[in-house]
C-alpha cells in the first residue's frame, strides 16, 4: 500500500510540473492575431494554429491525470483499518479514588483528631464513569 501511494504521488508531482511547463509555453488569446498577419508565431514547430491543438490537449489530459491522483490520493489517506470500536468507545483514565477525610490527606499527620473539637467531614460525591457516554 506504501509503494502505491508512492507512485501516485510522483505521477501527481510528473503532471503538475508537466501542466506548469505546458501552461507557460502556451501563447495567450492575442499572440494568435499576430500570428495571422505574419509574425514568428506560424513559423513555429506546430505551425500557426497546431500548436494551439496539441499544448491544449495534452494540457487537458495531464489536468485529468493530476485530478484523479489527488482523488486516489484522497481516498488512500482517508482510508483506515476498521478495528470495530469507536475512539469515543474507549475507557477513559480514571481518577485513584478519595482518601477518606480532608485530615488524613495531609503530609505529617498520622490520623485524624478525635474529641469534642474535631471536625469531621464528609465523604466526596461518587463521580461518574467519565468514560461513558449516557444514552437515551
Amino acid at each position: 500500500m506504501n509503494v502505491l501511494l508512492t507512485v501516485v504521488l510522483v505521477v501527481q508531482m510528473i503532471s503538475a510540473l508537466g501542466m506548469i511547463g505546458l501552461i507557460l509555453v502556451q501563447h495567450g488569446k492575442g499572440a494568435d492575431m499576430g500570428a495571422a498577419f505574419g509574425s514568428g508565431g506560424s513559423g513555429s514547430l506546430f505551425g500557426a494554429s497546431g500548436s494551439a491543438n496539441f499544448l491544449s490537449r495534452t494540457t487537458a489530459v495531464l489536468a485529468a491525470v493530476f485530478f484523479v491522483c489527488t482523488l486516489m490520493l484522497a481516498y488512500f489517506g482517508n482510508a483506515r483499518p476498521q478495528t470495530g470500536a469507536s475512539v469515543l468507545e474507549g475507557a477513559a483514565p480514571t481518577a485513584p479514588a478519595p482518601a477518606a477525610s480532608g485530615a488524613a490527606q495531609i503530609p505529617g499527620t498520622a490520623a485524624p483528631a478525635s474529641g469534642a473539637g474535631a471536625v469531621t467531614v464528609p465523604p466526596a460525591p461518587a463521580v461518574p464513569d467519565a468514560g461513558q457516554i449516557p444514552t437515551k
